[in-house]
């Protein structure tokens, strides 16, 4: 039987990557900005994604890690897995993934995501794999549209070059607020926390932290326990096979490809 040890990490090409994301994440949607495509491969098929990528509010970001240039930190924009890969594969992806870091982009010293508790979890994968908790808060930003569909508030800010395809769909009129036309459209902010979580590849950046280190209890100190939108109590489980993002930001510097050639399977 196959376990964690046996999955593979490589660059794939973003047509892959988007395709396998908007088949499995919860979403439905790609990051657009994203950079870098890391396919999770078991017995030579694709069965999981992640993707990294510049920040959507790239200013504020960089601030919460005093002394970070711009090019140091990156997003974890999408991760999506299927059901085939064994127990603890997310884990040992992400492990993989800062060791790949690491070698093919030095530079990069610490990582930030976000667990999206309104619609999936609240970021079991991230605190299993040792990231740090730095904010929970109540949803504000993530929109039900008149449609059913979920958008992200700040995509219609009309500043913001990304998320083209929400953009598109809804059709906002240049110079009005995103916060006035999104009431007056009907849109409603889904009842729910988000988590905010880093990870750092460099540990010396965790002690130039500006924001306090929340400990993991404070999530059900606060009621924050969620699993696809439904708050948890108790010793209720969370599966949560999905670590989330933020939506499509604008774009950074870019990463160096990693050149699939360059790397031995699993570094």
């Amino acid at each position: 039987m196959a376990t964690a040890k046996d999955i593979v990490i490589k660059p794939i090409k973003s047509a892959d990557a988007n395709s396998f994301v908007r088949a499995h994440h919860y979403s439905g949607k790609v990051a657009q900005n994203s950079q870098l495509h890391l396919g999770v491969f078991l017995e030579g098929r694709l069965h999981g994604v992640m993707q990294f990528g510049p920040s959507l509010d790239k200013r504020k970001i960089q601030g919460l890690v005093s002394g970070t240039q711009w090019h140091e930190f990156l997003e974890l924009n999408r991760m999506a897995f299927d059901d085939v890969l064994p127990r603890n594969s997310e884990s040992r992806a992400l492990s993989i993934a800062w060791r790949l870091l690491k070698k093919h982009a030095p530079q990069v010293k610490w990582v930030v995501s976000f667990a999206d508790g309104t619609q999936c979890g609240d970021g079991t994968i991230y605190r299993a794999a040792g990231f740090v908790l730095t904010d929970i808060k109540d949803n504000n930003q993530l929109m039900r549209m008149p449609d059913g569909r979920v958008a992200h508030k700040i995509v219609f800010a009309d500043g913001n070059h990304g998320a083209t395809e929400d953009k598109k769909r809804y059709g906002k009129p240049a110079g009005l607020p995103e916060g006035q036309w999104l009431k007056n459209i009907g849109a409603v902010p889904i009842v729910g926390f988000q988590l905010r979580y880093i990870y750092f590849i460099d540990p010396t950046y965790r002690a130039r932290l500006t924001v306090p280190e929340l400990p993991y209890s404070k999530i059900e100190e606060m009621g924050a326990r969620m699993y696809k939108g439904v708050r948890l109590s108790g010793g209720e489980g969370e599966t949560d096979n999905a670590a989330q993002s933020n939506v499509q930001t604008e774009g950074a510097r870019p990463i160096s490809p990693l050149l699939q050639d360059d790397l031995p399977p699993n570094l």
